[in-house]
């Protein structure tokens, strides 16, 4: 089976194409050794080792698919040797604003005096 449709059938890319886009930048390394075709064959027993985000995957082969299925399915086709997905350093929302409703006309000012560049 293409290597490109594997990863897309077991759901670690939301498109084929961006998959197919991995595999040709040259971040996709397969059993050690770096691909660059979509269409290279991959077979259980394979170790696929590419990024995901800022997290380095690193995925055995255990079966082919059919089909792209539900996530339970998925799962069935590869193995998860990678390490822990690391843990987001900054946080989620913005630290100024603290959820409280909506800003006052003297927050808005404030905020947007640190926004603006000063005219010279």
């Amino acid at each position: 089976m293409r290597v490109d449709k594997w990863l897309w059938q077991a759901r670690f890319f939301k498109t084929r194409s961006l998959s197919a886009k991995t595999v040709t930048t040259g971040k996709l390394r397969l059993n050690g050794v770096i691909v660059s075709k979509p269409a290279h064959a991959v077979k259980p027993g394979d170790m696929l080792t590419f990024p995901q985000g800022d997290w380095i995957r690193l995925i055995e082969v255990s079966g082919l698919g059919t089909r792209r299925g539900p996530a339970a399915e998925a799962a069935l086709l590869y193995t998860d040797h990678s390490q822990p997905k690391p843990k987001r350093n900054k946080p989620l929302q913005n630290p100024k604003f603290e959820g409280k409703g909506r800003p006052t006309g003297r927050a808005r000012r404030q905020l947007s005096s640190l926004t603006k560049a000063p005219l010279e």
